[in-house]
């Protein structure tokens, strides 16, 4: 019990005197490794703190969406610059079930999982969306129509143009054309 106390005495003792060691007049230490990191200038909040960007300059992969436009206008100002592939495809259903189909159904037939609580949205296979270019299906996901909102902020800009792609499908595996079977037969 002894040598167990003088043990715990001396430790103790090594605790206080290194503890007392620290207490000096110097309230820096002796050698600061990265001193533009020791001494960074703090921001408040409330102060301007970060550079405005050039006038007339926009981020990489930005793209302005004139508010001015109409639907039929950006049909005609957005072209779909992805190509249609299997990939593209996948990449637009998978967004398009995860955005979209609640809403619109799987068909694009507006009868997704919330109509019965909220108004049915028109349908995606109407002649009149059939006849919309693609970008001005992607001005709509892009901006929001009536009830729809804006999906801007959740549905980067490539997951939209697949999302047109895929709709686009969906419009003709539900009315082929005659070409369409054509197709499919070759395939």
């Amino acid at each position: 019990m002894n040598k167990h106390f003088s043990s715990l005495r001396a430790v103790l003792l090594f605790g206080v005197v290194l503890s007392l060691s620290a207490c000096g007049k110097h309230s820096l230490p002796n050698f600061i490794f990265m001193p533009d990191m020791y001494w960074s200038p703090a921001l408040k909040s409330q102060e301007p703190g970060v550079r405005a960007p050039v006038v007339g300059t926009f981020p990489r992969g930005y793209q302005p969406l004139p508010a001015s436009l109409t639907i039929e206008e950006s049909g005609r100002f957005y072209k779909n610059p992805l190509v249609r592939s299997s990939t593209v495809l996948a990449r637009g259903k998978q967004m398009y079930n995860t955005y979209c189909v609640v809403c619109h159904g799987a068909y694009g037939e507006g009868d997704g999982t919330v109509v019965p609580k909220f108004p049915r949205p028109p349908t995606l296979q109407s002649d009149k969306i059939k006849n919309y270019q693609d970008g001005s299906i992607f001005y709509v996901i892009s901006r929001g129509q009536n009830l729809m909102p804006s999906y801007a902020s959740q549905v980067q800009v490539p997951d939209r143009w697949a999302i047109v792609h895929y709709l686009r499908a969906l419009q003709k595996a539900k009315n082929p054309t005659a070409a369409d079977l054509k197709a499919a037969d070759a395939e």
